[in-house]
């Protein structure tokens, strides 16, 4: 396993926001068929496009602000 000579123990690197907003929000989703009765399957489409447009727009905000 190669080490990158960049990279030193204990360097953090930058959170992918899009990717941890976008994974809570499919487990939400998950969670809430597994725990209640089926909701209407429009309603949890628009909230899972709102949620994926949010996160999308997080993702955005902190890559601009990543680079000031």
């Amino acid at each position: 396993m190669a080490r990158d000579p960049e990279r030193r123990p204990g360097q953090t690197h930058p959170t992918d926001w899009l990717a941890l907003l976008c994974g809570l929000l499919f487990i939400g989703v998950g969670v809430r068929y597994m725990i209640a009765p089926a909701p209407d399957s429009v309603m949890m489409l628009l909230v899972l496009i709102v949620g994926l447009g949010f996160s999308a727009f997080v993702a955005i905000l902190s890559k601009v602000a990543r680079k000031r």
